[in-house]
């Protein structure tokens, strides 16, 4: 009932929300003589901002057409290289010579499946496309998918990540953000378990809750205060039928947002607030920029309940995968089988969602891997979004992630005439 009520209460906002937009469109009309005086400028700001709090977003797109490589301008198109019904990768192609794509790195990047879309990490995908040849999970919101299409286990993320690198035959580097860490090195690790030639050219792990027990932030020590009943019982709801998923049970995006809002609210009223006043003083530069930071921070998707719950069990309150526990498919998922794929590790130093060392961790997990073959970075001053958003990403933690990348960019002579897998489309499974 709750998703129902959920929707409810916007259908009923819906009525003054358009009114809204009309007093917002009529108080810009050139036309009005009140559009540019200190009242009218007042009454614009409220419309918009309330127009704003109200609305229900969409997924928002990359907006990635171009990139400059090698000091020119070159087009960006997306290509849907692997998809299945829960996940897309998405391939930036850049519109260069095939000697240079080939002669560049690879790099998938796993987006998080933990509440927002895979756009959220659009300034990581910009920063990487000059250099590299770009891929992205692209995660397919839970409600939009039809419960025929079967459940979305942590399980099945696992075999998603054997099933893409395996496509990409090894000749590809992974760069997991925050919540993917903990599955990526999960498949990795069975891939080496299993002597798979397709594990990844390297892998990095940024901001994962690896083992969540070391230096615990509140979401960690809200998950360890629950037990697993609490979260199915108050935040698993049904998909109203109005959606092509009706039915599926899941952890609403709306959930996530409220829970990530309440941990910051007076940083977030302050913001809104300060929206207004840009809005009323007439700084369409401070306001573009809060809009197209919240068109995407408010842009949420659901998780399936299974998934959802496991998570939570697996990762923040039982510690499975530190602990030895956690399984794959009824096996033991081992990270000491890495011997192969170098780690890299990054952490923010003010990181208030995974805290300073959990991620690290991964290290002395992968405990027979070479120290020739690992690297830690800590970014000094930045929170969570910081090490792979925003100015310091872009100076300080990229050219650090690239350097790892590239000295372990594989040489593959053998294979290097070899017509690339990629060049066609080939599902996983059935949609």
């Amino acid at each position: 009932m709750l998703y129902h009520m959920f929707e409810f209460n916007r259908a009923m906002l819906h009525p003054a929300r358009m009114a809204a937009k009309t007093g917002r469109f009529a108080l810009h009309h050139p036309f009005n003589p009140v559009a540019q005086t200190p009242v009218g400028r007042s009454m614009s700001a409220m419309f918009e901002v309330f127009e704003r709090a109200t609305r229900q977003y969409g997924k928002p797109e990359f907006d990635l057409d171009t990139t400059v490589v090698d000091g020119k301008t070159v087009k960006v198109r997306q290509r849907k290289v692997w998809r299945s019904p829960f996940c897309k990768v998405i391939h930036f192609e850049r519109d260069i010579p095939i000697e240079t794509r080939k002669a560049s790195p690879r790099v998938l990047i796993v987006a998080p499946m933990s509440g927002h879309y895979a756009t959220l990490l659009r300034g990581t995908v910009e920063r990487f496309l000059p250099d590299c040849e770009v891929y992205i999970t692209d995660w397919v919101d839970a409600r939009m998918v039809p419960t025929y299409m079967g459940g979305f286990h942590l399980d099945d993320y696992i075999s998603y990540l054997i099933d893409i690198l395996t496509l990409f035959e090894g000749k590809v580097h992974t760069v997991a953000v925050c919540q993917p860490s903990v599955p990526l090195l999960a498949a990795v690790s069975q891939m080496e378990a299993e002597k798979s030639p397709h594990v990844p050219s390297s892998m990095t792990l940024m901001g994962g809750p690896i083992d969540t027990r070391i230096n615990p932030t509140g979401v960690n020590k809200m998950a360890g205060e629950k037990d697993l009943s609490w979260f199915e019982q108050n935040v698993i709801s049904a998909v109203p039928w109005t959606y092509p998923g009706g039915g599926r049970k899941v952890y609403p995006g709306f959930l996530q947002l409220s829970s990530f809002m309440s941990m910051n609210f007076d940083s977030h009223a302050e913001s809104h607030h300060k929206h207004f006043v840009d809005l009323v003083r007439g700084d369409d530069e401070s306001a573009d920029k809060h809009k197209s930071f919240y068109d995407e921070y408010l842009a949420v998707m659901d998780l399936t309940a299974e998934f959802y719950l496991e998570t939570v069990d697996q990762i923040f309150i039982n510690h499975l995968l530190p602990k030895g526990e956690m399984t794959y498919r009824g096996q033991i998922i081992d990270p000491s089988k890495v011997t192969r794929v170098p780690l890299m590790t990054v952490e923010g130093e003010l990181d208030d969602i995974t805290g300073v060392g959990q991620c690290h961790a991964a290290h002395t997990l992968c405990s027979n891997l070479p120290a020739s073959k690992k690297h830690h970075y800590e970014q000094a001053g930045v929170g969570h979004y910081g090490i792979f958003h925003g100015s310091r990403f872009r100076s300080q933690v990229f050219p650090e992630i690239f350097n790892f990348i590239n000295s372990h960019e594989r040489k593959a002579t053998t294979k290097k005439n070899q017509r690339s897998t990629l060049e066609t489309v080939k599902p996983a499974k059935s949609e």
